[in-house]
């Protein structure tokens, strides 16, 4: 008879930043323990999350454009719809919910925070039952010299957080370009220039500077364990899928997470 897998066997502790806290120092947590996103704490309880793409979407805003990035809060951009679960209840149930929000906080019996489960958690203990081909989506493309208010614009209008960069003269794949990248980019735009200059030098800021490359990619070929463990261990939101040296697909965590 295979044990009932529990919440408490797959959760990890969790990575916490204070409500009152500056959003670079959130941001700093989320780079270096390859988290996102953070579990927010007001007053010892759970206020929310904040997430890499909020970061980048409030950094990226004229709104905030005369602020600097230690000056803007995580109260400022904090999400204050989230979810949670015991640890003793069936890590079955984490699927779906792991399909709707990011983080899944888990609570002990007093209300107190104990733990956390998100896609990468979850994806060390569980399987996926599918193959590459059946798991993989249409990836969403853009090019090296596209510039970086037209890719933030795409990714506001149709809710898109990751792209696969192509070059235009050979159609390779030159790099992947996701809200970390934006992220990590307008903190250090806004850092270095001026207030007055940032509306005119941002429109000359391109995809090429701030990707990241050379992506990893998987081949077609390539079995699900595989690739889901490369997912864990460089704990990246998806990865680019080669068939025949071409991009063919992506496959995200979230398209494993439904294959579970």
């Amino acid at each position: 008879m295979v044990e009932k897998l529990l919440i408490k066997d797959v959760m990890s502790k969790p990575v916490t930043i204070a409500k009152s806290a500056v959003i670079t120092e959130a941001l700093d947590k989320m780079l270096d323990l390859g988290v996102d996103p953070l579990v927010v704490t007001n007053n010892g309880g759970v206020a929310g999350t904040i997430s890499r793409k909020a970061i980048a979407d409030i950094l990226g805003s004229k709104k905030t454009s005369g602020i600097s990035p230690t000056q803007i809060h995580v109260a400022n951009k904090l999400d204050v719809d989230f979810t949670s679960a015991y640890p003793d209840q069936d890590a079955e149930i984490l699927i779906p919910l792991l399909q709707e929000y990011k983080v899944v906080v888990v609570l002990d019996e007093e209300h107190k925070l104990v733990g956390k489960v998100d896609a990468i958690d979850l994806l060390s203990s569980m399987i996926p039952d599918a193959t590459a081909e059946n798991i993989m989506q249409t990836p969403h493309t853009i090019h090296p010299g596209d510039r970086v208010v037209h890719l933030r614009r795409k990714m506001l209008d149709d809710n898109i957080t990751k792209f696969v960069v192509i070059d235009e003269d050979d159609g390779n794949i030159a790099g992947v370009v996701t809200e970390t990248d934006v992220a990590k980019s307008m903190r250090s735009f806004r850092e270095t220039v001026g207030g007055n200059h940032q509306e005119h030098q941002v429109r000359n800021l391109f995809v090429s500077e701030i990707m990241t490359s050379p992506a990893l990619t998987v081949d077609i070929n390539t079995g699900i364990e595989e690739i889901k463990d490369l997912i864990v261990k460089k704990r990246i939101s998806s990865v680019p899928v080669i068939r025949n040296g071409k991009l063919a697909g992506i496959i995200t965590k979230e398209a494993l997470l439904v294959a579970l």
